[in-house]
């Protein structure tokens, strides 16, 4: 257990120390979700109109913004065990009194404040665009906003435990991040779409994350901007319950292929 949490403060807080460092990627990371939000938010606002009683296209894409924002920098945690691996680093870092789950859970936790802080940016533009934001729902936002990004952090360094090259790597996660952030929700409600299209979209563990941010910031909407499954209207806390286990999976098979590979 001293191994394991050893491993993870250790990690953890050289992936801060690194994006501290790297003020290129504080700036990338805001770009693609900002360009989404502006494109989207200016081009279709007036041609969709209302989403629901109260709720206008742009305050329905913000709350899945954010979920894009944390997901991007989730998974793109993975691209640091690419890096060590290529300059040799992560054979020092084997050979540590340090267990390698540990190693694991470093990358997760330190990804997820990472996220967190990059989320909480994204909320200063709130105010612009006609979106409410209190203090409660920031409190509330916040332990949301770990558990996806811990959960997703898992998929990153899962690919990346298979990866021998950092260009190898970003080519197989930007394959996987498109549909991930287009079949969950973020610019059009799961339940208003065919069939097999619904299917996939609540097979996405990043689908409940988008509905369970989307529920604190339209509290009280109707129930045509909530996921359903199974006729169920998804609460926040089933929504959370979904994507941290999803994300259990993704941690255990991330810490077993990392052991294997290396």
């Amino acid at each position: 257990m001293s191994d394991i949490l050893l491993g993870t403060w250790v990690i953890a807080y050289r992936e801060l120390l690194r994006f501290v460092q790297e003020r290129s990627r504080l700036l990338s990371s805001f770009a693609m979700p900002l360009l989404f939000l502006v494109i989207f938010g200016a081009g279709f606002n007036r041609t969709i109109g209302v989403m629901a009683p109260g709720v206008d296209f742009v305050q329905f894409i913000y709350p899945g913004i954010i979920a894009m924002t944390v997901l991007m920098n989730s998974v793109m945690s993975g691209l640091s065990v690419v890096w060590d691996r290529e300059f040799g680093f992560l054979k020092e870092i084997l050979v540590a009194p340090m267990g390698r789950t540990g190693i694991v859970l470093g990358k997760a936790v330190g990804s997820a404040t990472v996220a967190v802080m990059q989320g909480g940016v994204m909320l200063l533009f709130a105010p612009l665009l006609g979106v409410k934001v209190t203090p409660l729902m920031v409190i509330q936002l916040v332990p949301v906003l770990i558990i996806i990004s811990v959960s997703l952090s898992g998929l990153g360094v899962l690919v990346a435990s298979r990866m021998r090259s950092q260009q190898g790597f970003q080519l197989i996660v930007q394959l996987m991040i498109m549909p991930l952030i287009f079949l969950s929700g973020v610019f059009f409600p799961v339940n208003n779409v065919p069939g097999w299209l619904a299917t996939f979209s609540k097979a996405n563990p990043l689908t409940y994350g988008v509905d369970a941010i989307r529920q604190l910031f339209l509290e009280g909407s109707s129930d045509m901007t909530r996921v359903t499954v199974f006729s169920h209207t998804m609460t926040v806390l089933e929504d959370i319950a979904i994507v941290a286990c999803f994300g259990t999976v993704l941690l255990l098979l991330a810490a077993w292929s990392f052991g294997k590979q290396e």
